[in-house]
């Protein structure tokens, strides 16, 4: 309370920040963060364009500068928070300073009406009349996300390597159980919305879909073939999608991927869903641990209210990831295959 604003308004706990353009947007919010020291921004300086300069020299305001050696500026002055004030139609240079500055563990704030471009993405924090957006809170601690990956590389190897006999009896089952390949590729939507191809064991009849576009899985769908159904109920069909873990497209727990079909419409229909986009999707998530994933969904009102459920689940993680919640969601995950309840 006060005795922490007080000392913000020292200069003690602020946050070293630089603006992202000098243009009218850039000085009006220069003006607003230096009128309130006690939101914690301690402002270094501008990064510019270039025909800015000048302007911003003449009124005696720090420019470091341009924005497209934000990396460099970011670094040397050892910053925290990034405020954009770029006019509202640079959405492209925008993004570009997103993905190159995205390892650098910086906060990045965006003044809202380039909202709609980080869909999804954004708490909001209100700078006395200048709503910023936040984008890409900090996830995960550096020293998480590394001890994340390194869980996600050995298990994977142990159970791919490991059971390596096992998989090859599953193979041989599956091609005499129903003809047709051993594994199914399909595309899916993973971070930051790149697509990569997610590996299955087949447990569908060949080429279920090709007559019919894509569609999800009923409970009793005929299209599963008779072993398909056994894969299913154990989530072995299920298991090389640790190679997908391996290569590190996907994570042993995370939102799961969607198809780009879905995901499309989803981003329209369901607020937030975007941000799911964020994170590296998994094997397995907090939504898997808390429904029923072969629900008889028949249409689509009724696929979107139970995506837009487990959206919220997926967000709920986003927020609060840790490698205690990963534990958690994997230890659920591995009593609900045992006991089997949810799947898919």
């Amino acid at each position: 309370g006060g005795h922490h604003r007080s000392l913000v308004v020292q200069g003690v706990g602020r946050h070293r920040t630089v603006i992202v353009g000098g243009g009218e947007r850039g000085q009006r919010l220069f003006q607003q963060v230096n009128i309130f020291p006690a939101l914690g921004h301690q402002i270094v300086g501008f990064a510019c364009q270039a025909h800015e300069e000048s302007e911003l020299a003449s009124r005696g305001l720090p420019v470091l500068g341009e924005v497209k050696q934000l990396p460099r500026i970011l670094r040397e002055h050892e910053v925290d928070d990034v405020l954009i004030a770029l006019p509202t139609d640079s959405h492209q240079q925008i993004l570009d300073i997103l993905s190159r500055c995205n390892s650098l563990g910086v906060r990045f704030y965006i003044l809202p009406d380039l909202y709609d471009i980080v869909t999804g993405q954004a708490r909001t924090n209100q700078i006395y009349g200048f709503p910023l957006v936040e984008i890409s809170p900090g996830l995960m601690p550096s020293w998480e996300r590394k001890t994340k990956r390194l869980m996600d590389i050995m298990a994977s190897a142990l159970i791919l390597f490991g059971l390596a006999p096992l998989w090859l009896i599953v193979a041989v089952i599956i091609k005499l159980d129903s003809k047709g390949p051993v594994f199914f590729h399909q595309e899916r939507v993973g971070k930051n919305g790149k697509t990569f191809i997610i590996h299955k064991f087949r447990s569908m009849v060949a080429d279920a879909e090709s007559s019919t576009g894509p569609v999800w899985a009923k409970q009793n769908d005929p299209r599963i073939t008779r072993f398909g159904r056994f894969m299913r109920r154990f989530r072995i069909d299920e298991v090389p999608q640790f190679w997908n873990v391996l290569k590190g497209e996907m994570s042993l727990v995370g939102p799961r991927p969607e198809r780009p079909f879905f995901v499309e419409m989803f981003k329209k229909r369901i607020p937030l869903y975007a941000r799911r986009l964020r994170v590296c999707p998994g094997l397995t998530g907090w939504a898997q641990t808390k429904q029923d994933n072969i629900s008889p969904l028949n249409d689509l009102e009724e696929k979107l209210t139970y995506e837009a459920e487990k959206v919220r689940y997926d967000l709920g993680y986003i927020e609060n990831m840790s490698l205690r919640m990963d534990l958690k969601i994997l230890l659920r995950t591995i009593w609900v295959v045992i006991f089997g309840k949810g799947a898919r």
